[in-house]
């Protein structure tokens, strides 16, 4: 996903200027993440609750039983509401589906309604976007890598190279703030969360 970077060199001289476009939302635009579609019912008691699966589709998501030859992905967190208001997805997400409110389906506590959410999803099998260095899923993580994209931005990138882009900055480590960042340090992202201050140094 786009960053704004700052060089540590700057960081005193730039020290009102806060870094954004960053990652809050959990389902925030990465680099190499495909657009979620939407959701349909089917299987469960509860409609994608934690450690259901899903199926992939070109145009929809189905919930199918895991054991399922057609079972493509697993719940690992499961929210209601919207993603830009509501907590973070696991780092290791591969990708965010987003429910939309549903009335007249079978749901869990039988008032025939499933509400807006959003699944945190995790691919049952390789490759997985959101493992750290992988290049991509909803979250920058320490472990990923990120190239400078122009206009103050970064955007995460396979820190192996086979993204497309040569990483230019890894991310070591997660900080509360700059200042609690290695002296080594070349570059700030920030993360969102508790932690969301990037610490990144040139590769």
């Amino acid at each position: 996903m786009p960053r704004r970077l700052l060089p540590a060199a700057l960081a005193a001289a730039l020290s009102a200027t806060l870094l954004t476009a960053c990652q809050g939302p959990a389902d925030a635009p990465v680099a190499n993440a495909r657009p979620t579609p939407g959701a349909t019912a089917g299987y469960g008691a509860e409609f994608l609750g934690v450690g259901e699966c899903s199926s992939f589709g070109t145009t929809s998501f189905t919930e199918v039983p895991c054991a399922s030859e057609r079972a493509a992905a697993r719940v690992v967190a499961r929210y209601d509401g919207t993603a830009t208001d509501g907590p973070l997805c696991p780092a290791t997400t591969d990708f965010v589906l987003h429910i939309s409110a549903q009335a007249g389906a079978a749901d869990e506590d039988g008032d025939g309604a499933i509400p807006q959410g959003y699944a945190c999803m995790r691919n049952l099998e390789p490759p997985h976007p959101g493992d750290p260095g992988a290049g991509g899923g909803p979250r920058t993580v320490p472990g990923d890598c990120v190239y400078d994209s122009g206009a103050g931005q970064v955007r995460e990138t396979a820190c192996d190279g086979s993204g497309g882009h040569r990483p230019q900055y890894r991310i070591t480590e997660a900080a509360r703030t700059r200042t609690d960042c290695p002296a080594s340090t070349a570059l700030y992202v920030q993360l969102g969360g508790r932690e969301p201050v990037g610490c990144a140094r040139r590769v």
